[in-house]
């Protein structure tokens, strides 16, 4: 996509935790964010697009679903990125929505089979 900028996690062992088998996939992140490797996103159920899981939201993405495993800035437009979506990672480098917490996300990540530590 034009004017879109992925960068991978400049640093993937200080996200991780654990030898857990890691599984990613590539996710379609909405228009009009700049969001940081590690940063928990939940599922809008209307489009199918991934943006900062707050645990207010009514669209579907309260519930937070993937992790990112790289920045994206989508600021122009939908970007893909990948995602993690099983495995260990650090609560601390988390990047948290409105309203969540750690202990919120761990609850929620755990029935995806994402861990947090």
């Amino acid at each position: 996509m034009a004017g879109m900028t992925v960068k991978p996690h400049p640093n993937p062992a200080a996200l991780l935790s654990g030898d857990f088998p890691r599984r990613f996939m590539t996710i379609t992140v909405a228009a009009g964010q700049v969001q940081p490797a590690g940063a928990v996103m939940g599922e809008v159920t209307a489009d199918e697009k991934y943006i900062l899981s707050a645990s207010a939201a009514e669209d579907g993405s309260a519930t937070p679903s993937v992790i990112l495993w790289e920045g994206v800035d989508a600021t122009d437009g939908d970007v893909e990125a990948e995602a993690l979506i099983c495995g260990d990672v650090r609560g601390d480098k988390l990047t948290l929505g409105t309203g969540h917490t750690v202990a919120s996300v761990r609850k929620a990540l755990r029935h995806v089979s994402l861990f947090v530590r």
